[in-house]
């Protein structure tokens, strides 16, 4: 089966040339902006999503939060912007990803590889992986869904993976390099942003008040630590 990705950008000059170097080995469709590319997810399902910040109408960060509204689909940010509190907000929005302008097309091509390998391969690896159950919740591999006394919560996959990492092993504490080679399985480059990003997303979805969490405890200087109401 072809993995499907999703383009959007307003360059149409861009969408040409990803779209001619990605054909060869991706199902490939294209959007100029946020409400046809919102159309088309709404239609196929797609194995990730190249999503430009800057675009006509609703910009990127509005288009991701309306995709984490209702998709679990990898999503890697476009931007010409350079900032870091644009990446930042990406993430914590619930970006996969970011890769700014100008960038190399074969370092464009190896993050879309890597972030399908990992949303595939790793998570069809995680559903094998046995349900953990603890007093006040439940995590479920097979349907990357999360459980608590009143409700059930859908994660996306990294948000998944950080989750059943940490409570794999309950009041064990991790640092954030053991918790990014664990998950993004590659070499620690001091990415705290992105560890912080889905710890943050993840408390929101899962703790009743996340400034007070009861399942993932920070543990000042050293790293985080699942509790799951223990």
């Amino acid at each position: 089966m072809v993995d499907k990705i999703l383009i959007v950008d307003d360059d149409q000059d861009l969408l040409k040339i990803l779209e001619s170097c990605m054909k060869d080995k991706y199902e490939v469709d294209t959007a100029w902006n946020g409400d046809l590319a919102l159309n088309l997810l709404g239609k196929k399902r797609y194995s990730l999503v190249l999503l430009d910040i800057m675009l006509p109408g609703a910009d990127g960060f509005s288009i991701l939060k309306r995709i984490r509204e209702n998709y679990a689909v990898p999503v890697i940010l476009l931007t010409a912007k350079n900032s870091q509190s644009d990446k930042v907000s990406g993430l914590y929005i619930g970006a996969d990803d970011y890769i700014t302008k100008p960038f190399d097309i074969k370092e464009l091509l190896a993050r879309v590889a890597s972030q399908i390998r990992r949303n595939t391969v790793l998570n069809n690896g995680l559903s094998k992986m046995e349900e953990l159950k603890y007093p006040n919740i439940t995590i479920s591999p097979a349907s990357k869904a999360v459980r608590t006394k009143d409700r059930e919560i859908f994660l996306t996959g990294k948000e998944f993976d950080v989750l059943y990492f940490l409570a794999a092993t309950p009041r064990h504490v991790y640092t954030k390099k053991q918790i990014y080679k664990a998950v993004w399985q590659e070499d620690y480059v001091y990415d705290d942003d992105n560890i912080m990003a889905v710890i943050s997303k993840i408390r929101k979805k899962i703790e009743v008040n996340p400034a007070t969490p009861e399942f993932i405890c920070t543990i000042r200087g050293v790293g985080y630590r699942f509790d799951g109401g223990i």
